[in-house]
């Protein structure tokens, strides 16, 4: 959600509604948890209270059966999130430009370079069929 800002920011998250949306449409068995629906407020939290939110995401990580990571540009937490991920078995789906970043290439099973090939993906069933092929192999 930072990226690679230097000041206490977010970058813009507009993508979040369309993504879950258009999962809900398209996968409407999944369940989608979105880190910043219940953190809106994160860059407010004292020390103690952002380190403990950032581990548990972590370790969430090591839980899912499927990683959706937004990755616009180089972002270090999104990183761990994947690497967690992708240790543990999960499925991990990147949407990102970044597709010569070792992090971006190496982690993720299936990369889409934008927001659009993701959607088309998603609608034409491709997805689902990559998934489910990505997790019969990790179960």
């Amino acid at each position: 959600m930072q990226g690679s800002h230097t000041e206490a920011v977010l970058h813009e998250q507009d993508y979040r509604s369309q993504i879950k949306e258009s999962i809900a449409r398209h996968l409407p068995e999944a369940e989608v948890y979105d880190p910043l629906a219940d953190h809106a407020k994160s860059l407010e939290y004292g020390a103690r209270k952002g380190r403990d939110v950032f581990f548990r995401h972590n370790l969430m990580c090591r839980e899912v059966d499927v990683l959706l990571a937004f990755v616009p540009s180089a972002s270090m937490g999104t990183a761990i999130e994947m690497w967690e991920a992708h240790r543990h078995g999960a499925a991990v789906v990147t949407i990102s430009p970044l597709k010569h970043n070792w992090a971006v290439k190496f982690l993720s099973h299936v990369l889409y370079a934008d927001l659009e090939e993701f959607t088309a993906a998603l609608e034409d069933g491709n997805l689902k069929k990559r998934i489910d092929e990505i997790r019969s192999r990790a179960g």
